[in-house]
């Protein structure tokens, strides 16, 4: 027996609030305790499944029974009942402890956006500016033009946009 398994006292404690088995037929060979031990080792220790040693039995067949009692609601039917007992048996001390302390992460942290935009683009090196045909305007996102130009109306109606 390891440190960390089930002694005989607590053994018989646990074993009358398992549920029985409810096949006939050919005994198990891996005993519930050992794969119940092996339960215990996995989440006390916090290994992957596969590496819960091979005295508990095989890693897969530990995992099932953990995952068909979890799923079925077995293990909380369980612990329960073991509260309610070292309750009754004041073994447990329902104190309760109301930390008021508030820590907040920083936006960024939260996933806040950046200046509007998701993540920073670089800006597009293209030709030279080219002008519309008609209203000696720049493109959009091109520098100015300069030199003499002519004061034309613009095609557009944004007010800081106007005669030039």
């Amino acid at each position: 027996m390891d440190r960390g398994d089930l002694t005989d006292e607590r053994w018989a404690v646990l074993e009358p609030l398992l549920p029985k088995g409810m096949r006939a037929g050919r005994p198990p060979v891996w005993p519930r305790r050992r794969l119940i031990d092996g339960i215990r080792f996995r989440v006390r220790t916090g290994v992957p499944w596969r590496d819960v040693p091979v005295e508990y039995g095989p890693w897969g067949r530990v995992h099932d029974l953990f995952r068909r009692w979890q799923r079925n609601g077995t293990r909380h039917h369980i612990l329960t009942r073991l509260q309610s007992r070292a309750d009754v048996q004041g073994e447990i001390t329902w104190d309760l402890s109301v930390d008021s302390t508030v820590c907040r992460a920083h936006q960024h942290a939260a996933g806040a956006r950046k200046q509007g935009a998701c993540r920073k683009s670089r800006r597009a090196v293209s030709s030279p500016s080219r002008v519309i045909p008609g209203w000696d305007v720049p493109a959009a996102g091109s520098p100015p033009i300069r030199g003499n130009a002519a004061c034309t109306p613009t095609a557009s109606a944004h007010p800081r946009i106007g005669w030039r």
